[in-house]
């Protein structure tokens, strides 16, 4: 399927990952896909650490995290990656941090957090890492944020979030860092907001128009996309129960409001639980679960240019819950759920067209 002139999409194919797992944490460093924690098969979270060699694509056993954990945040701060939160083997929140130092094939322990937290959403910038709401010990979203000076190796608190949330999607556009959506408790969030790096406060915009579970969400061209999950019913809701769509709602930063897109631009499936991303002028939806008995394996592009969806190369393996993450012309899907946790690694690719 074209991407635009001269390049089209094609599906990578890597190594399967010697430990499945889901909920794993990666990062891209010097040419190196690291994959850290997640939970295994039997559930547990596992303290098992690998790296995919990307020249010569064989993956190599690292020294394990010194805190076994799942669905952790991880940024690349030059040499080292900062593993942030997650769940511990006894299902408990984590405020452990932890660093791997790449040269040296080592982690060292850094500052902790200042409360324990799951489903922490962390950005970069400038060496500083923020690191925005989570899921705590009681169970209750939280609202705080927290930056960390990786020189002083210390936390400071900023401005609280408007709305407290975990697992929340977050970019980074210009001097702000956007958040939307996330959980409280079962509950998906709806809202939308940013907080100022130079100006420490927040706006709050416009809610999405739809309170749905487990969309997709990304941001690019100057819009914030949200796409498909389960839409939630609500009081004048034909639906007694949640239910798979392909809802798709875009804000415009220039405008400052949510658009609802026609039926004749939805997504052509009805998904959750996918993988999302900007690429090659697309927004990709990736796998996921639909109103099908297993993991789809569709794959499906929004052209920027043309405002149309079309039908992207179908991925290898059939998945959901799948870790993901963007480096240059790859967006690679890893992990996640198959028939049971997936050792699949598989990269969408923009390659010259034929």
């Amino acid at each position: 399927m074209a991407a635009g002139s001269g390049q089209a999409f094609a599906w990578q194919v890597f190594p399967p990952m010697p430990t499945c797992r889901v909920y794993g944490t990666v990062a891209y460093q010097d040419g190196h896909l690291l994959v850290l924690g997640g939970c295994g098969r039997t559930g547990l979270p596992l303290d098992t650490a690998e790296t995919l060699d990307m020249t010569s694509h064989t993956w190599l056993a690292l020294a394990p995290l010194p805190t076994a954990r799942a669905g952790a945040a991880a940024v690349v701060l030059g040499k080292q990656v900062l593993v942030v939160g997650g769940v511990d083997e006894g299902q408990s929140p984590v405020a452990a941090v932890e660093a791997f130092l790449a040269d040296e094939g080592r982690w060292e322990r850094r500052a902790t957090l200042p409360q324990a937290a799951m489903g922490v959403s962390t950005v970069e910038q400038d060496g500083m890492v923020y690191a925005l709401g989570g899921m705590g010990p009681d169970t209750a979203p939280q609202a705080q944020v927290r930056v960390y000076e990786a020189r002083r190796d210390c936390w400071l608190s900023l401005p609280s979030m408007p709305t407290p949330c975990y697992g929340a999607s977050t970019f980074l556009h210009g001097n702000k860092i956007y958040v939307l959506g996330g959980r409280q408790g079962k509950l998906p969030v709806t809202a939308f907001e940013a907080f100022d790096l130079e100006a420490r406060t927040w706006t709050r915009y416009p809610s999405l128009p739809s309170r749905r579970a487990f969309a997709g969400c990304a941001m690019a061209e100057g819009s914030v996309f949200s796409l498909g999950g389960l839409q939630q019913p609500g009081p004048h809701n034909f639906y007694s129960r949640p239910h798979f769509v392909n809802t798709v709602e875009v804000f415009s930063l220039e405008h400052g409001s949510w658009t609802k897109l026609p039926r004749s631009l939805r997504m052509r499936d009805k998904r959750a639980d996918f993988v999302v991303g900007s690429l090659g002028g697309h927004i990709v939806a990736i796998g996921g679960l639909g109103n099908q008995p297993c993991p789809l394996d569709s794959v499906e592009g929004f052209s920027l240019a043309r405002r149309h969806w079309e039908t992207l190369p179908a991925m290898p393996t059939a998945r959901c819950s799948c870790s993901s993450l963007q480096a240059g012309p790859r967006l690679f899907v890893i992990g996640g759920v198959a028939q049971g946790p997936s050792q699949a690694v598989e990269a969408l690719c923009l390659c010259d067209g034929v």
